[in-house]
């Protein structure tokens, strides 16, 4: 069975693989690596993800679901520098570059790489930021975002940015009955950017 980027100890030997990525009007020189999502590159979605919102304005904490290298947690790091920004992913190899990325950035001692049991219970966010592993499958996603949103602080947000072709109309709906209201901020090149809202529960 092939491995994914979702994998938590990829097999695949470890090559680290620079990358440039422009973001919220900052380029950043990152490192990324083998068996990580988007290995030497600014995926399509993060792109858009960036192109089509505004870097928060917020003393946090923020979130970032899926953080792959850390590209989303460093440019919120970097945008809110009050902020302490918690990077989550199953995968080591992804939080090992998180890491790596936060300290040649500067912003290491308030970017927290971690695996989801590693957060501490009853932390809560003033938003969730994610490109989400939809391919995961339905059943593992929803749950995913269950959990996560729940988080979400009373007045928080999330947003996320989904491809058309993956299902983003459908998972809007479902975020919306299952009670954070959920609209599209941009659709731009097979993307939706959605933007949830926390709600009393």
């Amino acid at each position: 069975m092939d491995e994914h980027y979702f994998t938590a100890d990829p097999s695949v030997p470890f090559k680290r693989v620079p990358l440039r990525a422009e973001v919220w009007g900052r380029s950043l020189e990152l490192v990324s690596g083998s068996g990580v999502f988007a290995q030497g590159r600014l995926d399509s979605g993060t792109a858009v993800l960036f192109r089509e919102t505004e870097p928060p304005s917020t003393d946090g904490p923020l979130l970032d679901l899926g953080c792959g290298y850390g590209v989303v947690a460093t440019a919120l790091a970097l945008s809110c520098p009050a902020a302490e920004v918690w990077a989550v992913d199953v995968n080591e190899r992804a939080l090992a570059l998180t890491r790596e990325n936060a300290d040649a950035l500067g912003v290491a001692d308030r970017l927290h790489a971690a695996t989801p049991d590693a957060v501490p219970e009853g932390l809560t966010f003033a938003e969730l930021w994610s490109n989400p592993p939809i391919r995961i499958g339905k059943e593992q996603l929803h749950g995913l975002l269950r959990t996560w949103l729940r988080r979400l602080r009373p007045d928080g947000r999330a947003v996320m940015v989904v491809g058309k072709n993956l299902g983003a109309d459908s998972l809007q709906r479902w975020l919306t009955e299952e009670g954070w209201p959920t609209t599209r901020l941009a659709s731009a090149k097979g993307f939706r950017v959605l933007e949830s809202r926390s709600q009393s529960r």
